[in-house]
């Protein structure tokens, strides 16, 4: 079985390991095997950490001119769900032996690019600005690269521009063909000229068909277990080391719209909540639709039977339930009761019908293989 979360022990090793020797070591790990097609993304990551160590110079130079940065090709790797995608961005990313980069989900990036839109409101070009400043990374790392939506179109469009003309390295993944990036979306003709300035700047690597690591164990384990406890709690805590990517946080925070909600664990690309933090706390449909966004993988723990006197926490479920649905979260679950048990009051019943409805299909095969819609 494939594992995406390096181990404790290896990751002590990080700061002196290349991505081909950190990939080669965990090959080692019991819990990982070969992938013919990963070794190839290996080879590219390699690549460009080679390159970016040896053009390691001084950004400025002589009288405090700044250097023209060397343009290093970075890399677009696009395939099917649960390919070790982020994983394998991970890899490279922790062996960069320079604090100048960033690696965040790319909707993150996005909210960020338009909350300095609005700082940067009185320059004649705002993306400009916002290019210098990201600019000062060398590398840009991106999870999930996805685009549907016209003004992110319209501002990637400009921004890739800028980034890539200040020599920034970008190494991205998605699920989708750099050339069906916002397929079908309004004024895509306006967004294509980005498209092939990917493609110029960044190799386009297909991680091919494959096996799906992620699927094989969400299909091994349950996703849903009862009754909530130390038992299910150590059953998700197992899937979790299974899923996460990157770094794990414990006992952490996860900032959404500005707000914070308390975790039990966090990674890159999968979350941990108590029931109390995610529902009993004032939360709106906004707050879940942006974790939805976020997180692939979302855990819940200390799910209670609900009743009438839980009509605030049985909503906020009701809605999480729905946004998770929309966006094929994969959703594990420590609760007291099944599906068809877990609402035991009248004022909802109706509406927790539905609920109950989406948690018996968040199970099946055909869900868990479901993409993720970021």
């Amino acid at each position: 079985m494939q594992r995406f979360s390096r181990p404790a022990e290896l990751m002590s090793k990080a700061s002196s390991l290349t991505p081909k020797q950190r990939y080669e070591a965990d090959l080692e790990h019991t819990d990982f095997q070969r992938d013919p097609a990963q070794v190839e993304a290996v080879d590219a990551l390699q690549r460009i950490y080679d390159e970016l160590c040896a053009n390691r110079t001084t950004s400025h130079g002589l009288f405090g001119r700044k250097k023209k940065r060397t343009p290093v090709t970075g890399l677009y790797v696009w395939g099917g769900v649960g390919r070790g995608k982020t994983y394998l961005m991970d890899c490279f990313y922790e062996a960069l032996p320079f604090e100048d980069k960033s690696r965040l989900h790319f909707h993150r990036f996005m909210a960020k690019v338009h909350e300095a839109r609005k700082t940067y409101a009185n320059q004649s070009d705002p993306l400009v600005k916002i290019a210098d400043d990201w600019a000062s990374d060398r590398v840009l790392c991106f999870d999930e690269f996805f685009v549907s939506d016209i003004a992110d179109a319209m501002i990637l469009s400009r921004l890739t521009e800028a980034l890539f003309e200040r020599g920034v390295t970008l190494v991205a993944t998605s699920n989708v063909d750099p050339d069906d990036l916002y397929k079908g979306g309004l004024k895509r003709e306006n967004f294509l000229p980005a498209i092939e300035r990917l493609k110029t700047n960044c190799q386009i690597l297909h991680l091919a068909d494959g096996t799906d690591f992620r699927l094989d164990h969400i299909q091994e384990a349950s996703t849903y277990q009862t009754p909530a406890g130390p038992a299910a709690d150590d059953a998700l805590g197992k899937s979790f080391d299974k899923l996460a990517a990157g770094r794990v946080v414990h006992a952490g925070n996860v900032e959404i719209l500005g707000r914070k909600i308390a975790t039990r664990y966090r990674a890159e690309n999968a979350v941990w909540f108590e029931f109390d933090a995610l529902c009993r706390s004032a939360r709106s449909a906004n707050d879940y639709i942006e974790i939805a966004r976020e997180f692939p993988v979302v855990m819940i723990s200390d799910v209670p039977v609900l009743v009438d006197r839980d009509e605030n926490a049985a909503r906020r479920f009701i809605n999480a339930i729905d946004e998770f649905y929309d966006r094929r979260v994969n959703v594990f679950l420590a609760a007291d009761g099944g599906p068809d048990d877990l609402y035991a009051g009248t004022e909802l019943a109706f509406e927790f019908e539905r609920t109950s409805s989406r948690l018996h299909e968040m199970s099946t095969p055909d869900y868990i293989s479901a993409p993720h819609r970021s």
